[in-house]
């Protein structure tokens, strides 16, 4: 089954080469010596996320099959949801999905194959452009997370990391910070859970998600990807770069914060 895109002309343009002429612009960096094992970038609408995501994208040094992790906005479909195969269309071009990996996933008992999740969800689909740009030849697991139970997370991550080939794969997380509070707090609590992000703590991540309230939308697709990273052997991140809505609107009373970051 093929997915067909859902937000083009409302998150990016509908046209192809007003799209591509956007892409191109944000993808600005050159990608860093040392292989990306994880990139986490932001998934709004390209007139407020578009810059961090493309830099971020364009400092990583991707492998030929991302693993697209992100979070469930719908409420839709399973916890773990995996859509199999096909091709996920863009417009002038698509993804296809690497169903050989796939099936060798739908081993894990936690991972479900499920299209629902998926269908009306936007936080991949808005990655796309980005890495068709970059290589139209890679191939993509999109898994949309929504697990909370920590212990089935590690479990799933244990073998999302014995099956996929960290030569071959790299993690991409899709998640916004802070929503809908004014700038100076979005920027306090979103560093309080980049330190944790930068320095590999999964469980300080969660704490501080928790304690301070902070309105992650993407902690669990995070909490995920950061786990195989570590059993994958990551050493630190690196935060690429941090803007919040406001900085383009002009509105910092109610702003949403966007972070870069690559675990090398």
């Amino acid at each position: 089954m093929d997915r067909n895109p859902v937000v083009a002309g409302q998150f990016y343009p509908e046209n192809k080469e007003k799209l591509f002429q956007e892409v191109a612009s944000f993808l600005q960096g050159e990608p860093r010596k040392t292989p990306t094992i994880l990139s986490m970038v932001p998934h709004a609408g390209y007139i407020y996320s578009g810059k961090i995501c493309g830099k971020t994208l364009a400092s990583s040094q991707l492998k030929p099959t991302i693993l697209l992790l992100g979070p469930n906005h719908t409420g839709k479909g399973a916890k773990l949801a995996l859509w199999p195969e096909g091709k996920w269309f863009i417009p002038g071009g698509y993804l296809e999905v690497n169903s050989e990996l796939a099936i060798q996933l739908n081993e894990i008992s936690q991972i479900k194959f499920d299209y629902e999740a998926h269908l009306f969800e936007h936080s991949l689909e808005v990655i796309l452009p980005f890495l068709f740009y970059l290589n139209p030849q890679t191939t993509i697991i999109p898994i949309c997370v929504s697990e909370y139970n920590f212990e089935i997370l590690q479990q799933t991550a244990d073998q999302l990391a014995n099956i996929l080939d960290p030569q071959k794969t790299t993690i991409i997380v899709s998640s916004d910070m802070s929503h809908y509070v004014p700038h100076d707090i979005a920027y306090t609590k979103d560093h309080k859970a980049l330190k944790h992000i930068l320095n590999l703590d999964v469980l300080g991540l969660i704490e501080s998600v928790q304690k301070h309230n902070i309105s992650m939308c993407g902690i669990l697709p995070m909490t995920l990807g950061l786990l195989i990273a570590k059993k994958w052997n990551a050493c630190k991140g690196i935060l690429i770069d941090y803007a919040t809505s406001g900085e383009v609107s002009g509105d910092f009373n109610q702003v949403v914060g966007y972070a870069g970051v690559i675990v090398e």
